[in-house]
């Protein structure tokens, strides 16, 4: 089911002059728009990118596509009595949504990433969840409630991402030369296992490279430059 933050963020990338709905090739796409030097293919992904992973390689084949994966900054949790019911509660989750939250997705999405004829625009939202209880439910890891509808509030913020050079910006702690995911958990206050996500997916694109061992860590340091962007 589509939600209204995906409606919306169609709309908000379309805009006046674009498509929306289109179909290229055996493939449907959000949104189809003009740009200097030809046309951009608009796919918003709010799931993982893993999923539209094969999809994107193919359509990057010919056509320049754009990607645009919003995080959830700030989350309200709106609880309806029943579908469509009367609301009985609003309070604000203590989750955030973080940047860092790109990595999980990109290691699975580095066969796609980076590409000569695509980009991704990160969107960081505040949204509305309406959800409501989920009746009759026997199984403890299923959801107790379900979700109804989430609604774009604002935009905080939009990150473009072009090449493998871009994901640096994301690590913002100083780390030494070479450094290994110790480090980069300590610098970035984040658990080994992210960072040891974010080392892979800096690696796999080329932005790091690994120049050796310490205790079994493997230690990296910075490419010079970014890597060739993929043809195909």
């Amino acid at each position: 089911m589509e939600t209204s933050l995906h409606r919306e963020l169609k709309r908000l990338y379309a805009g006046e002059a674009g498509k929306t709905e289109v179909r290229i090739g055996r493939f449907r796409v959000d949104a189809l728009i003009d740009v200097e030097g030809g046309r951009e293919l608009i796919e918003i992904q709010h799931s993982s990118l893993w999923l539209i992973r094969d999809k994107i390689r193919k359509l990057t084949r010919r056509h320049r596509v754009r990607i645009v994966k919003p995080i959830v900054a700030r989350k309200k949790l709106v609880k309806r009595n029943r579908a469509g019911g009367r609301v009985i509660d609003c309070r604000l989750s203590p989750r955030q949504g973080c940047m860092r939250e790109l990595f999980n997705e990109m290691v699975f999405f580095t066969r796609a990433f980076p590409h000569r004829n695509l980009s991704m625009d990160v969107v960081f939202v505040d949204i509305e969840e309406w959800r409501y209880p989920r009746r009759n439910v026997r199984r403890r890891w299923r959801r107790s409630f379900t979700v109804e509808d989430q609604k774009l509030v604002s935009i905080r913020e939009t990150v473009h991402i072009a090449t493998a050079a871009d994901l640096r910006q994301f690590i913002t702690c100083a780390l030494p030369d070479p450094f290994h995911t110790a480090h980069l958990a300590e610098g970035l206050q984040v658990q080994r296992g992210l960072a040891q996500q974010i080392a892979y997916v800096l690696r796999k694109v080329g932005t790091v490279q690994t120049v050796g061992k310490q205790r079994g860590a493997w230690l990296y340091r910075w490419t010079d430059a970014a890597p060739a962007l993929r043809v195909a």
